[in-house]
């Protein structure tokens, strides 16, 4: 059925209603180009479940190695042996860089790597495992299912052992990369490894189990269509229906820089928000839709708050796999200060969490209109 006046009145009443959308209502989403009513509507999905609320965190990106024996279409952060530019770090190095993160209030390292053709697998329990004696209070959200895929490969192990190991070392949740897009179709164009969604799905299925909550993503504005960003929130939502241990959803806006798909127009804002307003509809069974600000922003972030996101990330710092693919003009580090100020300046109330969704720190909300008018406020780029 395509896009029409009773077509919208009847999604109104069965989103008002709480009523599971199914695929089709989803492609019709993304053929509607009243991105008003859209956003009212994810917006008002996103306030029943978490208020006026937006959550942030401190965190800091480690990258252990770019070197990868993948060459994805859409990556430019994967480096080959010998290239002038790859590096690898060592154990000690890993922890030395991680100390010189540290700073007020650090709750969380995020760290994903290459998939490196030669490292032993030893070397990954080692180092989270360093890692945690040295910051014994900060999380480590490490390794995407990709990843551990291929620790599978190079361990002789299973995923299960595998994660017994890692979470004995350390490991508080896994990251939510490698998802891209799971259609088949798409995939086996962009991606050039063999972890796909049957091994995507399963990692975290067992992950799951384990006890651990993870984030899931979606790598979108290149080669897919509306209808495998549907297809895509639809697999993960039966897998949360299954599993429950999903927390956040994070769409991903794809980087045409110094990859192989440059030839591309980047998604612009119309498209972003309307993908986080679709996914924030499609996935009833996901407590956060986040909007990671590094790949979409600072000025899109701030209005995905209003179409389904109530998550802006962390303060990051220094977010290679993006800024290796940059002339986006995105900064390298928010403080935890310019974070407030882009929460409140959007109308929100910030809260600051810890990777669990625990909370850490509740701040003021927005200042009236007539404060804020009162002087100027800043403009983000």
């Amino acid at each position: 059925m395509g896009w029409n006046a009773a077509r919208k009145s009847e999604l109104t009443d069965k989103i008002a209603s709480g009523e599971r959308l199914s695929r089709q209502d989803g492609e019709d989403l993304y053929e509607c180009d009243d991105l008003a009513w859209l956003g009212a509507q994810a917006h008002g999905v996103r306030t029943q479940k978490n208020g006026d609320v937006v959550y942030f965190n401190v965190n800091r990106h480690l990258n252990l190695t770019n070197v990868c024996r993948a060459s994805c279409a859409y990556c430019s952060f994967e480096r080959k042996p010998g290239a002038k530019d790859a590096y690898t770090m060592r154990v000690e190095e890993a922890v030395e860089l991680a100390l010189a993160m540290r700073d007020d209030g650090l709750t969380e390292l995020h760290i994903v790597n290459g998939l490196h053709p030669t490292l032993p697998w030893k070397y990954y329990p080692r180092v989270l495992r360093e890692l945690k004696a040295v910051l014994p209070d900060v999380a480590l959200k490490a390794f995407t299912a990709t990843e551990v895929h291929y620790f599978e490969e190079i361990s002789g192990l299973s995923a299960s052992e595998v994660l017994d190991e890692l979470i004995d070392a350390g490991l508080e949740s896994l990251t939510g990369g490698g998802a891209e897009i799971f259609d088949w179709e798409v995939r086996k164009q962009v991606v050039d490894h063999n972890t796909h969604w049957e091994d995507w799905s399963r990692i975290h299925r067992l992950a799951h189990q384990k006890g651990l909550k993870t984030p899931a993503t979606m790598l979108y504005g290149h080669i897919e269509e509306p209808r495998h960003r549907v297809d895509h929130v639809l697999r993960l939502r039966e897998l949360q229906d299954e599993t429950g241990g999903f927390q956040v959803f994070i769409p991903l806006r794809f980087h045409n820089d110094n990859n192989r798909l440059s030839h591309l127009k980047m998604a612009a804002p119309a498209d972003v928000l309307k993908t986080f307003a679709v996914s924030r509809l499609m996935l009833d069974n996901f407590p956060h839709v986040k909007v990671f600000w590094v790949m979409h922003g600072l000025s899109t972030s701030q209005l995905a708050l209003n179409y389904g996101a109530d998550d802006m990330d962390g303060s990051v710092v220094e977010y290679k796999i993006t800024h290796d693919a940059d002339n986006f003009g995105t900064p390298d580090k928010l403080t935890r200060d310019n974070l407030l100020d882009l929460i409140r300046d959007a109308g929100f109330q910030p809260k600051e969490r810890n990777t669990r969704y625990e909370i850490v720190r509740e701040y003021e909300g927005p200042v009236s209109l007539a404060d804020r008018r009162a002087e100027p406020q800043a403009v983000w780029a």
